[in-house]
């Protein structure tokens, strides 16, 4: 076999095992969020380990991971509610894939990529809820989502956790030198 094969044979291994891996995180996160009794809409469990995928292991990692988290998280766990599914569906693989290319191939600050990913992934959200809102009753409309109520002040003690979290953990693995891309 020759070296540009056994290369691509790596690197295919390696992101089926980092995917699974934040996969994993994705599921387990918020379980120990809710056992503690705390709301996985405030602190929004599920997105770190999609955050850190799409910064450590990749745009496309992050977009599988956030593509598949949700869908996997219900059907174990019956988290998060039904109607969350698609909406976090549409939303986390934004946050994974604008995450990982900000940072890895735009070369933002790891904090400007954050929010960046933040915002369109949110807006992604909204979209979605307006979609899936002339189908079926929602809990509430894209209008109420894209009030600051709905997107910044619920989720405020999880977004100041991911602002905290993923450089503090982005950093260490970097300078841990650990071989994740």
């Amino acid at each position: 076999m020759n070296t540009v094969r056994v290369k691509e044979k790596q690197s295919r291994t390696r992101f089926i095992a980092h995917s699974a891996l934040y996969l994993a995180l994705a599921v387990l996160l918020p379980i120990g969020f809710h056992a503690f009794g705390t709301s996985g809409r405030v602190f929004l469990p599920m997105h770190l380990p999609v955050f850190l995928a799409g910064f450590l292991a990749g745009p496309w990692c992050g977009l599988v991971v956030g593509l598949l988290a949700p869908g996997l998280s219900y059907m174990f766990t019956g988290m998060p509610p039904t109607y969350a599914v698609p909406l976090m569906s549409m939303e986390l693989p934004m946050y994974g894939f604008i995450a990982g290319i900000a940072y890895n191939r735009l070369r933002l600050n790891i904090y400007v990529a954050l929010i960046i990913a933040m915002i369109l992934g949110r807006i992604m959200f909204g979209l979605g809820l307006f979609v899936l809102g002339l189908f079926m009753e929602l809990p509430y409309s894209a209008a109420q989502f894209f009030s600051s109520a709905g997107v910044i002040v619920s989720g405020l003690p999880g977004i100041a956790l991911q602002l905290v979290l993923i450089p503090i953990i982005v950093a260490a693995v970097k300078r841990g030198r650990y071989t994740v891309l």
